[in-house]
């Protein structure tokens, strides 16, 4: 057994590393924050933790595992989320996807013959999820802005009378950033007297922040979320992909199952369930806290208002939504997607103002972008880059 890596070996990791150093610095597409630093947790890393089972049933004989600060990670944004002191549970997932899931499964097995309901800019794992559990769906039309067609939705449900109506809310949409209002759902569902009802909120990017935006988005759970998920990669930070997802607890009762080789409830969609990231989010919660959280949406807006009048003043028809972090912009080149790693969609690319851009990074894109379009460029502005 070798104690070390051959030469090679070792260059590749280099090669890696060099890559990664370089590509973060042009990086604008995608939600994933990269101001972060979790050096301190690098000691975990040398023993076998695995969180199987649930970590709020105070059991179980895997004893190598982050529970308890899977605990404090759930309580601290089941607080933010508004949800019922005393009812609710959660876990933390490998992402966004997982937690979609397992809110969807929670609601095929509350409501067996229901119908689900999402937008046409719903995430794509919403519809991949769908067809994994075999649930009858309906796909709702979508506004301009990304926001979901209320008129369209309610059409849709007066199709299926009778039928229980599991509705997916987006909260920041993938490449629009919209969020759909969960008080306008409940309004139609009130009004076509849909009794059986069951509303997912995926905030995936947004609901880190959502909370502290004026006017603030309609979709927590004192606003009648049933479940929501946000990842933890995005707005917080993580070098490896995860997620959390809150339900409501008498509601997870109703599903769970004791298993006995390991003493434990099993609640989640996986057995073994990774350790190392509830200790990365939360040392996330305990050095920013919710007032980082706050702190940082506002330097993020300020950001993107910067951003807008950069592409503005070259005449950029550019937008986003109202308190949006993303900007939409016309598709640009194959050549600038690869090199500022853009999502493009639907004829349009866009920019994300998470934390770690600054705005240098964003000069340097501008530039790109003046000089694609056979723009003048000033010599202040190509020395400064």
């Amino acid at each position: 057994m070798n104690k070390n890596l051959m030469p090679e070996d070792s260059a590749k990791l280099d090669q890696l590393e060099t890559c990664l150093q370089e590509r973060s610095t042009h990086f604008l597409g995608y939600p994933c924050t990269t101001d972060f630093d979790y050096s301190m947790l690098n000691k975990f890393l040398k023993h076998s933790m695995n969180n199987v089972g649930d970590s709020f049933y105070l059991g179980g004989t895997y004893h190598i595992n982050t529970h308890s600060f899977e605990r404090e990670v759930v309580d601290f944004f089941a607080q933010l989320l508004k949800a019922p002191e005393n009812n609710y549970w959660g876990y933390i997932t490998n992402g966004s996807t997982e937690g979609n899931l397992y809110a969807l499964y929670l609601a095929r097995r509350l409501h067996p013959s229901g119908i689900v309901y999402f937008s046409e800019d719903a995430h794509y794992s919403i519809e991949k999820n769908i067809e994994i559990l075999g649930m009858q769906s309906q796909k709702i039309r979508s506004q301009k802005n990304g926001e979901i067609d209320y008129e369209d939705l309610e059409n849709k449900i007066k199709d299926y009378p009778g039928l229980p109506a599991i509705v997916v809310a987006n909260i920041g949409t993938t490449v629009k950033e919209a969020k759909d209002d969960i008080k306008e759902i409940h309004k139609i569902l009130d009004k076509l007297k849909v009794t059986e009802r069951y509303i997912h909120c995926d905030a995936a990017f947004s609901g880190s922040y959502a909370q502290f935006l004026s006017p603030k988005p309609h979709f927590d759970f004192s606003e009648g979320a049933d479940s929501i998920i946000i990842s933890g990669h995005k707005f917080i930070g993580s070098p490896i992909p995860c997620g959390i997802v809150i339900v409501l607890k008498h509601n997870k009762e109703k599903i769970s199952n004791y298993v006995n080789v390991i003493d434990s409830l099993d609640g989640s969609i996986t057995g073994s369930r990774n350790s190392f990231t509830p200790l990365i989010l939360w040392y996330a919660i305990k050095m920013i806290g919710r007032d980082g959280l706050r702190q940082r949406l506002y330097e993020c807006l300020d950001l993107a208002s910067y951003t807008i009048g950069k592409l503005r003043n070259m005449g950029i028809k550019t937008w986003r939504n109202p308190n949006a972090l993303t900007i939409i912009i016309p598709n640009v080149s194959k050549h600038l997607q690869h090199k500022w790693q853009l999502a493009t969609h639907d004829g349009v690319s866009h920019v994300i103002m998470r934390p770690g851009i600054t705005k240098k990074m964003i000069d340097r894109f501008v530039l790109d972008l003046k000089k694609e379009n056979n723009l003048s460029v000033t010599n202040r502005e190509a020395q400064t880059i």
